[in-house]
C-alpha cells in the first residue's frame, strides 16, 4: 500500500516537473530578450530530461508491478531528485 502512494506522489512530481520543464522552455530557447539562446547541446539535454521525467514513473510502476519495489521506487523518485541536486547548484553569476 505504501508503495502504491509513494508510485503515485512520485508520478505526480514527474508529471509536474515535466510540465514545468515544458512551461519555461520559451524562456531558454526563444528568441526574446531575456532569452538564454542556448545551443544545440543544451536542447539534446533539455529533451532528455523531459523524456526522462516522462519514463520514470513508467518504469518505475513497471518494475513494481514485477515484484522489485525497490527499483521502481528509485527509478520513479529519481527526476525529483535530480531536480532538487540541481536545485543545490549555485548560479554560475
Amino acid at each position: 500500500m505504501v508503495v502504491t502512494v509513494l508510485l503515485v506522489l512520485g508520478t505526480i512530481i514527474d508529471l509536474g516537473l515535466a510540465a514545468l520543464l515544458i512551461g519555461v522552455s520559451g524562456f531558454i530557447f526563444g528568441g526574446g530578450p531575456e532569452a538564454v539562446h542556448a545551443g544545440a547541446s543544451l536542447g539534446s539535454a533539455y529533451i532528455a530530461a523531459i523524456i526522462g521525467c516522462l519514463t520514470a514513473p513508467v518504469a518505475g510502476i513497471m518494475f513494481s508491478r514485477r515484484g522489485k519495489t525497490t527499483p521502481g521506487l528509485l527509478l520513479a523518485w529519481t527526476p525529483p531528485a535530480g531536480a532538487l541536486l540541481a536545485l543545490a547548484i549555485p548560479a554560475p553569476y
